[in-house]
């Protein structure tokens, strides 16, 4: 007997969306985001991540499709929907003349959330909060005011939480305190959908990847699978004497040739049985060609979204 599929936590089932200038923005997105997840979605600026946050979230109107959140629809259920949903947006908002703690106490009430002192306490305390909780916001460095959205975002205890480029002009201490709360966070049960311009976090934190190129979902997938699948080695030989051009009786190899001579690099699929160094090495060694040193090296997340978003679109 098969085991059933596990229900998604998310399902955005044909989304478009088109702006009144004709502009379209997003193209028949379907995804599924597992429950638990951190899912990752990468894309240039202006590729529709922060429009399909947006629309997931209830803030911009799909043109069309449907989504279910937890079990509801977005749209006609969009109280409950808020209320099981995080936000934590792009843009720093400075001109709060309230403090940290009466903004997290009010972003809690809002959602109809009872008091819980302690609950905000540790929140504020998590973020390196607590020491400013009396403070306006609008005093705050743009470091504190990000830390002060996440607490907002995290106040009423959602189920899910969306992270939209949260890293962006943040210190780096921020940075760590965030994904030391984000894999807590996701201990917990939170599910986590992140965008972000920074690849080593999304290949470090992620589950899943997903990558949107012109408004399109070009490829989701398993981190590890991703890497596997478009993953290229590389093996680099330092020469010890410089070579004009690459002999002929080499070219069954792709290779490339450093503009200097003294650098040769073998590119090869990870996934094949056979790499071809053995023959490669020997082949150069019938050509008295030394070298002096060698590495091999993997591709790295940020080498392969660049080569996806790259590629002419079908």
């Amino acid at each position: 007997m098969i085991a059933d599929k596990p229900t998604p936590i998310i399902s955005v089932l044909g989304v478009n969306k088109i702006y009144a200038d004709g502009f379209q923005a997003l193209k028949k997105i379907n995804l599924e985001i597992k429950r638990g997840e951190i899912f990752a979605l990468l894309g240039p600026n202006g590729a529709g991540k922060t429009t399909l946050i947006n629309i997931i979230c209830g803030i911009v109107k799909a043109t069309s499709g449907t989504i279910i959140a937890d079990g509801h629809d977005t749209v006609r259920d969009y109280r409950t929907v808020r209320a099981i949903i995080g936000l934590v947006p792009q843009e720093l908002h400075t001109d709060s003349f309230e403090s940290v703690w009466a903004t997290i106490k009010f972003s809690r009430g809002l959602f109809g959330k009872a008091p819980n002192s302690a609950y905000l306490e540790k929140v504020l305390r998590d973020l390196s909060l607590w020491d400013k909780r009396d403070q306006k916001i609008m005093t705050l460095s743009g470091g504190m005011k990000r830390r002060v959205l996440i607490a907002k975002a995290l106040a009423h205890e959602p189920t899910i939480l969306f992270l939209d480029e949260p890293s962006a002009g943040v210190d780096v201490e921020l940075r760590h305190d965030m994904w030391r709360m984000v894999r807590k966070l996701r201990a917990q049960g939170t599910t986590i959908i992140l965008t972000t311009h920074y690849i080593e976090e999304a290949e470090d934190m992620a589950d899943r990847i997903g990558i949107i190129n012109k408004g399109e979902l070009i490829i989701v997938e398993d981190k590890e699978v991703l890497m596997q699948k478009l993953g290229k080695k590389q093996l680099t030989l330092t020469l010890r004497q410089a070579m004009m051009n690459i002999p002929a009786e080499l070219s069954a190899w792709p290779l490339v040739l450093s503009n200097d001579g003294l650098v040769l690099v073998y590119s090869f699929n990870a996934q094949e049985e056979e790499s071809g160094i053995a023959a490669l090495l020997s082949k150069l060694g019938e050509h008295d060609i030394e070298f002096k040193d060698l590495r091999t090296s993997e591709s790295s997340l940020e080498d392969i979204f660049v080569s996806l978003v790259h590629q002419p679109m079908g």
